[in-house]
């Protein structure tokens, strides 16, 4: 009795088998300028956590942001959200009435905006004055902040009936921005970061606490400046 013996090669050709180096460094090259760093969101290779200064603070921040903001390179919030241990971080431009009403449960909540009249034609009412009686325990107090566009923080307010009810703080004798990696509608407009920092300077009766973190956010300025300047000109 015979048998037959089907042909099966045991070794397939090399060049099938192993990436030729260059291959391999290319796919390497690839998956790492793909990768993203998972605290920041942002790639590997803009990573800015180097620029992450914890400052533990009293108030509490609620950070609402846009949905267009989250993957904005330009975008503070991240950085501000990472460097606030009592901080929290949502994405959204509509909420739920209840999940927004849980967020602001528990603290007496001021929204970080300035009074708009001109948007009582839009359907927005205006707020409730601020009590200065709730500003007396920075504990007790919840900052809420509106991380968009100036138009899209309008849109924001629009479609949160809740967070027209929040009194508001107006900021007092800020300095010039440090913001040179975006456009200003206006000279006093501040990025979500300086914003939020010389609010809680305000709230907390404390200007030496945050300036780290001012200070980090001008190194994650320059790293944002040296994508986008010529060579020749870089320090």
């Amino acid at each position: 009795m015979t048998t037959r013996r089907t042909s099966s090669p045991i070794f397939s050709p090399i060049s099938s088998a192993i990436a030729s180096p260059a291959t391999a460094s290319s796919s390497l090259a690839e998956l790492a300028k793909r990768a993203r760093c998972p605290a920041c969101l942002r790639a590997a290779s803009s990573c800015i956590c180097r620029w992450i200064a914890p400052v533990v603070q009293a108030v509490d921040v609620l950070i609402l942001q846009h949905p267009l903001e989250v993957h904005n390179a330009k975008g503070s919030a991240r950085l501000l959200h990472l460097s606030l241990p009592n901080s929290r971080m949502l994405t959204g431009e509509q909420f739920a009435p209840d999940t927004l009403a849980g967020l602001l449960a528990g603290k007496h909540n001021v929204l970080l905006y300035p009074d708009t009249p001109g948007d009582r034609s839009l359907g927005i009412a205006p707020p409730p004055a601020l009590d200065p009686a709730i500003l007396l325990d920075p504990t007790l107090l919840r900052l809420v902040v509106l991380d968009a566009t100036w138009r899209k923080s309008r849109k924001m307010l629009y479609l949160n009936p809740l967070l027209q009810q929040l009194p508001r703080l107006p900021l007092r004798d800020t300095p010039a921005s440090h913001y040179l990696i975006r456009k200003a509608h206006a000279p006093d407009q501040l990025s979500t970061l300086e914003a939020t920092c010389y609010a809680l300077m305000q709230l907390e009766q404390d200007e030496v606490r945050f300036v780290p973190l001012i200070t980090a956010f001008d190194g994650f300025v320059a790293q944002q400046l040296s994508y986008v300047m010529p060579q020749g000109e870089k320090a």
